[in-house]
């Protein structure tokens, strides 16, 4: 698993949730010690990727901290509107 499967798993993640999956962008900004990832979706699927009280974006995020743990690296999930 290299470290750009991050910001795969969390397209792959996304995509399947929304309606419009072309609209589904994911930047990754690598610092120093964490990797943020950004997910920007189309405004009506925002609720789908953030979920009832924000359980399934709390989902994607301990996906993401997982295959972060295993790669040695920290990484955050960031949904930006």
């Amino acid at each position: 698993m290299d470290p750009s499967s991050l910001k795969d798993l969390v397209e792959f993640m996304a995509k399947s949730l929304v309606d419009c999956p072309d609209e589904v962008v994911v930047n990754e900004v690598i610092g120093e010690q964490t990797t943020v990832v950004e997910l920007k979706v189309a405004k009506e699927d925002l609720g789908k990727v953030i979920g009832k009280q924000g359980r399934t974006a709390r989902s994607m995020r301990t996906i993401l901290n997982a295959a972060s743990t295993k790669l040695q690296k920290r990484s955050v999930l960031e949904i930006v509107e």
